[in-house]
């Protein structure tokens, strides 16, 4: 899965540590957000949508290898 966390975060200034206290989360979890390296459940998808002032289509792209 791709994501444009990264660029959405930009725009707010905000660290990967800033972003991840906002939600409830570890640092980490963002790097491996931002990766493409994990899939979020559905509330911390929207939970990081909420806080970057996006939706969860914007954010997250699913590619076509991702539903097989």
């Amino acid at each position: 899965m791709k994501t444009r966390i990264k660029e959405y975060r930009a725009r707010f200034c905000l660290t990967q540590a800033e972003l991840a206290k906002k939600v409830g989360v570890r640092r980490e979890t963002i790097v491996f957000l931002e990766k493409g390296d994990y899939n979020p459940s559905l509330k911390l998808a929207a939970k990081v949508a909420r806080e970057l002032n996006a939706t969860i289509n914007e954010l997250f792209i699913l590619e076509d290898h991702d539903l097989n």
